[in-house]
This record gives C-alpha cells, structure tokens and sequence, in this order.
C-alpha cells in the first residue's frame, strides 16, 4: 500500500548536491511531491525535506540509495517518528469586503492573514498543516487569482533530532 513519506536530510552545501538528489528520483521515476532546501546554523550544510508516495518497500530503497549519495550526511523519515509538519501559502485575490470579512472570520480559528492590500488586491498568508490548506483554498474557491506554497517542512518534535 502506497502512502506519503516526508523524509528530511542534511546534505553537503554545494554546487551539484541538489541536482544528485534529484536525479536520483529521476533515474529510478520515482516522483517528489515536494521539495524545500535552505542553508542551517552550520554554512556548510543544508536542510533538504522532501515529500514523496510509495510502498514502504520503495520507501526504504529511496532511503538506502539516498544514504548512498556522497552528498548526503544524515537522513531522517519524519513519517516514522512523531513530528511536526507545516507548509506555507501566499495567496492573491481581489479585495472586496466579503472578502475581507472572510479572512478576518476564518483568521480567528487558523493563522490567515492579510500581509499586503495593494491597488485593490490582497495578499493573504497562512501556515498550516497541508490538509488544512487544501481546505482553506477549497473555501475560497473562484476567488484565489495566484498562490504560491512552500511545500512541507517539518522537525521530529522531542528528544529525536537530524543533527550531526
């Protein structure tokens, strides 16, 4: 049985490393569904979490032949462990007071917020788990004219951490 995987590791910060990691889901045609990369606290290192489908038997051979790249220092399935996911959006839609009044009805029960009105267009962010965000842009509908997502990041909540 098929189902979602987010797998965070910590890879060399250079030229290639990215591209190694990619293709390597791209020789074998398995698909990512996400992908966030950023610098950490050491300059020498970067954060790579990744979202990707499969059994758990494709799974564990992503994991394996990740762990083979040079480039790759720790890896960690965050689907395996009590973690913590969000993802965030920036959404455009055309300012109107409804539209307003909906934003301001739905920020009171998730993290909406109005970050920019410009030229009769709002800007609106929100953080969330990916779930939640699906629904939330399912609410607006016709309405959303651009978005833009992050894909998932996520830490191992308690003693457990991706660190070397």
């Amino acid at each position: 049985m098929s189902r979602q995987h987010i797998i965070s590791l910590l890879l060399e910060n250079e030229a290639g490393a990215l591209s190694r990691v990619s293709g390597l889901f791209s020789a074998r045609a398995y698909n990512i569904e996400s992908l966030t990369v950023a610098a950490t606290q050491d300059p020498t290192l970067s954060r790579l979490t990744l979202v990707t489908v499969g059994s758990d038997e494709t799974i564990e051979q992503i994991k394996k032949q990740l762990n083979k790249l040079i480039d790759v220092v720790k890896l960690i399935d965050l689907s395996e462990s009590f973690s913590l996911e969000r993802e965030l959006i920036l959404l455009k839609v055309k300012k109107s007071d409804a539209m307003v009044q909906k934003i301001e009805s739905l920020s009171v029960e998730s993290s909406a917020r109005i970050t920019d009105d410009t030229d009769g267009y709002l800007i609106i962010e929100l953080t969330g788990e990916k779930v939640w965000l699906d629904d939330f842009l399912s609410s607006l509908a016709d309405e959303v004219l651009e978005v833009v997502r992050t894909g998932v990041v996520g830490l191992s909540r308690g003693e457990r951490s991706l660190t070397v």
